[in-house]
């Protein structure tokens, strides 16, 4: 079994009132039938703010890394979670914590 997708890194950066977040994955994927499929951007009590499906296996390509961009976040907001997901093992039970810098 591959396991969870794993965060090997996560940057964050403001883009005039938005939020880019770019992450970088690990994932053992096999193909279509496993692999890293999605991950959320969370605020601490796991309320989603923002998603991004990655729509293929990226079985030559890791670890690799995808970008969310346009993110709106609460005001005063200076932390977000990531959280992982893969096709098979559905979302992962732990999240990263990202701090924000202005």
């Amino acid at each position: 079994m591959a396991g969870a997708p794993e965060i090997i890194d996560a940057k964050v950066q403001k883009s005039g009132m938005n939020w880019r977040i770019e992450v970088t994955l690990k994932h053992d994927d096999t193909g279509w039938d496993h692999y890293a499929d999605g991950w959320d951007v969370e605020d601490a009590d796991g309320n989603v703010l923002g998603q991004r499906e990655l729509l293929h296996p990226h079985v030559d390509e890791q670890p690799f890394t995808r970008s969310l961009g346009n993110l709106m976040l609460p005001d005063g907001t200076r932390e977000v979670f990531i959280r992982t997901r893969c096709s098979i093992d559905g979302w992962s039970a732990d999240a990263v914590r990202v701090e924000l810098s202005p």
